[in-house]
């Protein structure tokens, strides 16, 4: 499976030690105090001592990258480790830490993740090691996807996924469709598509992917995860929430939309075939498409998401960071290591152009050899300058559970379903709130109605 292939569904199987991450549990790893300021001395003093570290990661040939940060710190050797990808890595990180023996120096952690790890206490706080230093280097909401409640930094980010809209500019043409300015635009496109051809849909939201979901109530400005320590607040049918599910699931009960299972083989064919004349996607898409659709190549162009109102806002789909795992016994050497990988000019760059990952480096997004590279498959167009922008409007306020799996569980069940079914999807999510609410309490949470 692809690195760029959400891993929200291989994560609902993750075992029940996972799933049960809980207010009762949050203390079930050795934890230690964070560390006061490293001193400059201290950082020289472990990038010369004779070091292995242990990483975790899934990304395919980050040896390149690794490979870059031990020629400048040669006594600093790193072990990659590929534990399994996403779910398998994290099942194999929770039963490590609370053996208290076995888990890496640092693994591979996506953002949605994060506080599943840091209400265990299991991420390293790393301001102590210069981290604060690094803040202006990234997107402005990548690194509040990283900052604890208290302002601790759990992690560096590395790749992100701010969503925005592929479509097919010749199945435009013909049918005579300008690219949606407005959800009402689309909406209008879609019906107007369908009816000029019912074996083409304007686009396909697929009834299995919270992921894709999740990303379009964030741009909504749903806030349906609102945590403070072993207190939730829940609203995933608050009013921006069920704006979305109203709209998704008009357009599915008029058949104007397909509601496709994705990453399967029909679907990908549907892509071959001219099925689907949008992806509304993340900044990965790109190259993934490249790849799946090649019949299709020259056929498509990206755009920002259409709006809700005026104001340019878009959801993020994706993306992981660097995190340091509590009980390492060499944390000045493993932080170095992920500040390194993440803000080195060479190494950023290297993740776009050998792993295809979109940036969350502020440099390499304002980097005129990214922003100006022309996309083939896209018609010549500068696919990586039109995510740049949408980057920029990611809003920064959205928050995630500690307890995502079963969150994700419980949408596919009451909001995918009802996609699937045609059926009232905006009364789904109150099914989906109720179903949350009764796990979160199961689980030793203190549940509110949100904020």
């Amino acid at each position: 499976m692809s690195r760029k292939v959400s891993h929200w569904r291989l994560a609902a199987a993750l075992a029940a030690s996972v799933l049960a991450l809980t207010a009762c549990s949050g203390t079930d790893t050795k934890t230690t105090k964070s560390a006061g300021p490293v001193s400059q001395a201290d950082i020289d003093k472990a990038m010369t001592t004779p070091t292995t570290l242990t990483f975790w990661t899934w990304v395919p040939n980050i040896d390149q990258e690794v490979a870059l940060f031990e020629k400048k710190y040669p006594a600093v050797k790193v072990n990659v480790v590929n534990a399994g990808q996403g779910a398998d890595q994290y099942t194999k990180l929770r039963t490590a830490l609370k053996a208290g023996s076995g888990a890496p120096d640092l693994a591979q952690i996506e953002y949605q993740y994060i506080p599943t790890f840091s209400i265990t206490k299991s991420l390293v706080d790393l301001r102590p090691y210069g981290a604060e230093a690094d803040k202006s280097k990234f997107v402005d909401w990548t690194w509040g996807q990283v900052t604890g409640p208290n302002g601790e930094i759990l992690a560096y980010p590395q790749d992100t996924g701010p969503m925005g809209l592929l479509y097919r500019a010749d199945i435009f043409q013909k049918y005579g469709i300008q690219v949606p300015k407005t959800w009402d635009d689309f909406a209008a496109a879609a019906r107007k598509l369908h009816a000029a051809d019912p074996k083409v849909y304007l686009t396909d939201m697929a009834a299995n992917e919270a992921a894709g979901w999740h990303g379009l109530m964030w741009q909504a400005g749903s806030k349906p995860y609102t945590v403070s320590g072993t207190t939730i607040g829940l609203a995933v049918n608050d009013a921006a929430s069920k704006k979305v599910a109203d709209y998704w699931g008009g357009l599915a009960k008029a058949g104007v939309i397909s509601t496709d299972p994705d990453f399967t083989d029909n679907w990908y064919q549907g892509f071959n075939q001219g099925k689907y004349a949008t992806w509304i996607t993340a900044a990965w898409a790109p190259a993934f498409l490249g790849g799946s659709a090649k019949p299709t190549a020259g056929k498509w162009r990206a755009a920002p998401m259409p709006q809700w109102d005026t104001k340019a806002v878009a959801g993020n789909w994706g993306g992981s960071t660097t995190a340091v795992i509590q009980g390492s016994k060499n944390p000045i050497a493993a932080a170095k290591f992920a500040e390194f990988l993440n803000t080195d000019a060479d190494t950023t760059k290297m993740f776009n152009t050998v792993q295809n990952f979109f940036p969350a480096s502020k440099a390499l997004l304002a980097d005129s050899s990214f922003a100006g590279q022309r996309n083939d498959f896209f018609g010549g167009q500068q696919v990586n300058a039109v995510f740049a922008q949408i980057s920029d409007t990611v809003d920064s306020a959205w928050q995630w559970p500690p307890f995502l799996d079963q969150s994700t569980k419980d949408w596919t069940e009451t909001v995918g379903t009802g996609l699937a079914n045609k059926a009232d999807v905006a009364a789904a999510t109150d099914q989906w709130q109720q179903r949350l609410t009764s796990y979160a309490k199961d689980q030793g949470f203190t549940v509110s109605a949100g904020s």
